[in-house]
């Protein structure tokens, strides 16, 4: 069994489809279905079933994933145990939710590719929870903590979260002194039934009943906040990118939450992927702790 056929077979379990495997290994689907059919062929046994919604593995297959992921840690392991403790190289992808991913990572990962320049690392920013038994991150950062999977879950750090809205607006519009005077004001937040975790639930903590002006993200809800549409509930760290956004009602309206980073199970035993869980846990508490310093009272 040649083991760079076992790796597109991962390949193609994790991103279900032909043309994403090719996508994630850099060679045409056309490749990988004919490297597919030869493992197939090599092993007298059918590994895939072709669904609607794209090649599923089949029982074959269910059965052969954990000992190609074996291998596949066993090649890291020793890979690692050759090249020592030295510069940390290959790929990283990081899944986080797009606050995240717009206002920490850009400046964590510019520290870590100047301290590792033959690391390459990719940041995918979504609205949603990763999965990573399908490899769609090597690591995610999460807003709440995973209670089911074969994970490697961390505290990274608490975060503050207030009200605010921009100057201009806060000019043009009648003082906000209590939560009882929101109730004049335009409020922007989360598309109710598109709030993926509980913990972004934010606008039910400000008593607000309704939100005027709506969006999955983060950033959008962000720049509308800038542009002087009306207040929101907006992370701490976030305020030192948008200058003329003031915090209101800070004794009254104040959230706290909290990232998680988390890892495969199987992960833990590679020193490569110790190693970049740390530099990426310690770069975003340093981040959040300085960009929420920045922050007027």
């Amino acid at each position: 069994m040649d083991w760079d056929d076992l790796r597109i077979f991962l390949a193609v379990a994790r991103a279900d489809s032909l043309s994403g495997a090719g996508r994630r290994l850099g060679i045409d689907a056309s490749t990988v279905g004919r490297r597919v059919a030869r493992l197939e062929g090599a092993l007298g046994a059918k590994l895939f079933v072709k669904t609607p919604q794209g090649y599923g593995l089949a029982p074959e297959g269910e059965r052969l994933l954990p000992h190609a992921e074996a291998v596949e840690a066993a090649l890291s392991g020793a890979e690692e145990a050759l090249s020592g403790p030295g510069d940390l190289t290959g790929q990283l992808r990081i899944g986080a939710p797009d606050g995240c991913a717009n206002y920490l990572l850009p400046q964590v990962c510019a520290r870590l590719s100047e301290a590792h320049p033959r690391l390459e690392i990719q940041i995918v920013a979504l609205p949603r929870v990763f999965n990573l038994s399908k490899r769609e991150a090597d690591m995610a950062i999460a807003v709440s903590q995973p209670q089911a999977g074969r994970l490697v879950v961390q505290r990274l750090t608490d975060y503050q979260l207030h009200l605010a809205a921009h100057e201009d607006y806060l000019r043009a519009h009648p003082p906000i002194r209590s939560r009882e005077d929101l109730r004049g004001h335009r409020m922007i937040g989360y598309i109710a039934d598109m709030i993926f975790d509980r913990e972004l639930d934010y606008l039910t903590e400000t008593g607000a009943e309704w939100a005027a002006l709506t969006s999955n993200s983060v950033s959008v809800q962000m720049q509308a906040i800038r542009v002087g549409a009306g207040l929101g509930i907006v992370h701490d760290f976030a305020i030192p990118f948008c200058p003329g956004v003031r915090r209101v009602l800070t004794d009254q309206v104040s959230l706290t939450r909290s990232f998680w980073l988390i890892r495969h199970a199987d992960d833990r035993r590679s020193q490569r992927m110790n190693r970049l869980a740390d530099a990426l846990a310690q770069g975003i508490r340093a981040e959040v702790a300085r960009l929420q310093a920045l922050v007027i009272p």
